[in-house]
């Protein structure tokens, strides 16, 4: 039976240390004049959406976000104002697959390899990898930053009432409304994006990173 979940666009530390990376002070995107993973972006259709990992593809750089989030709206602000425009919608996957990029397109702000990890600091991502069920892993929510756990399945398959998405991967690992986006890592290295979760149980699904820096060429760094 197909799960129906529920699209996560935060949480407690229950902190796995095996899976955590060198840690660096973080700080505000806008006031540190940078976009990390982990960090939100605001559309110009209201929308509101959490950048996975940032990855780069010939001289661009790019936020990988959800594609239920970034087939929502074509230009992006790194500030709820909407005042400080970061990027643009470059293309997206949704459903069958969830996952979209946004294109960075401002030159005064610098979008690191690293992850926003709140009051743990920034997390440098040095690579990605596909899951492997057993693996420890962590992932970045909204309001109080990390869970982690471990990866209990692979090649999952959920459904939205937009469509089925295919290709996921399950932790078990508790998410809440506003994670959508969030990323999800082992150590230094990207294993994927927060998609959605379950109602009512600790299972949290993510878009695998390998997927979609294949699908647009893309490398993290």
């Amino acid at each position: 039976m197909r799960p129906n979940i529920r699209p996560l666009s935060s949480v407690v530390v229950g902190l796995l240390l095996t899976a955590l990376a060198v840690i660096v002070p973080a700080g505000d995107a806008v006031a540190a004049g940078a976009v990390r993973g982990g960090d939100t972006l605001y559309g110009d259709a209201g929308t509101v959406c959490r950048v996975g990992f940032n990855a780069r593809g010939g001289t661009a750089s790019y936020g990988i976000v959800p594609g239920h989030c970034a087939s929502a709206s074509s230009t992006w602000y790194a500030d709820p104002n909407r005042t400080v425009q970061v990027g643009v919608t470059a293309g997206f996957r949704f459903p069958l697959d969830d996952f979209g990029v946004v294109r960075y397109t401002n030159p005064t702000l610098s979008y690191p390899g690293e992850v926003n990890a709140g009051g743990l600091g920034v997390v440098d991502i040095t690579g990605a990898a596909n899951p492997v069920v057993g693996q420890s892993l962590c992932h970045v929510g909204k309001l109080t930053g990390i869970h982690c756990g471990l990866v209990v399945s692979v090649n999952a398959t959920v459904s939205y009432p937009e469509g089925t998405v295919t290709g996921l991967f399950r932790s078990n690992i508790c998410s809440d409304p506003g994670d959508a986006g969030g990323p999800a890592f082992s150590g230094t290295t990207a294993l994927g994006v927060i998609v959605g979760g379950s109602s009512g149980s600790c299972a949290t699904y993510y878009q695998p990173i390998v997927e979609i820096l294949a699908a647009y060429g893309l490398t993290i760094y």
